[in-house]
């Protein structure tokens, strides 16, 4: 577990690699500030040394510009990938002034999000395909987000068969990340990032 939190945000991160592998086809990115916290995961096609290639992009991208949108962040990786295996990436962004959190994603990075005050659970639906360099349609989806709401970025290593309920049972994002830990059936690249706003 690396652990993110600090008195404004609860985050925790998960990741383990292929067996066999030495490094995981998967990148993660954790960035904040004062304004905002910016979280990320790339999925790179395949697995291995060549898949991570593609990953990699995501965090050199969002290290140098974490100012701009997150559909402008979107774009600028997938021009990278031009020559490149590709990878599913999907970013979120909570803004603390404007109590937000932003999701945007093209391909199979799932994202849920539980606002425990109105029992709402919400799973946005991603834009299908990849990042590789091919023109691409993105759509970046805003919510509220109140103290205590909860969130689960995944990649595909990691298969939850009941998320709603998953997600709903857990008292903070500590008892989420050892939920999700207990349903992951190991031996793929495995990412996930789970949070709460405090």
């Amino acid at each position: 577990m690396k652990n993110f939190s600090d008195e404004k945000v609860e985050l925790l991160v998960f990741q383990e690699a292929k067996t066999g592998n030495l490094e995981s086809g998967d990148t993660y990115y954790v960035s904040k500030n004062e304004d905002f916290m910016l979280c990320a995961i790339a999925d790179g096609l395949g697995n291995g040394p060549i898949a991570k290639e593609s990953a990699d992009i995501i965090p050199e991208i969002l290290e140098k510009y974490p100012e701009e949108s997150l559909d402008e962040l979107l774009l600028r990786c997938n021009e990278r990938m031009v020559q490149k295996r590709g990878a599913a990436v999907a970013i979120v962004k909570i803004d603390y002034h404007l109590q937000t959190i932003s999701y945007s994603c093209i391909g199979n990075i799932k994202f849920y999000m539980y606002q425990r005050e109105t029992d709402k659970m919400l799973y946005p639906l991603p834009v299908m395909g990849y990042l590789s360099g091919r023109k691409q349609k993105v759509k970046t989806q805003t919510y509220a987000c109140k103290k205590n709401d909860l969130f689960i970025l995944h990649s595909d290593g990691v298969n939850m068969n009941s998320p709603k309920k998953t997600i709903k049972n857990a008292l903070n994002a500590n008892c989420l990340y050892h939920s999700v830990l207990n349903t992951i059936e190991h031996g793929d690249d495995a990412t996930f990032i789970v949070g709460s706003l405090l």
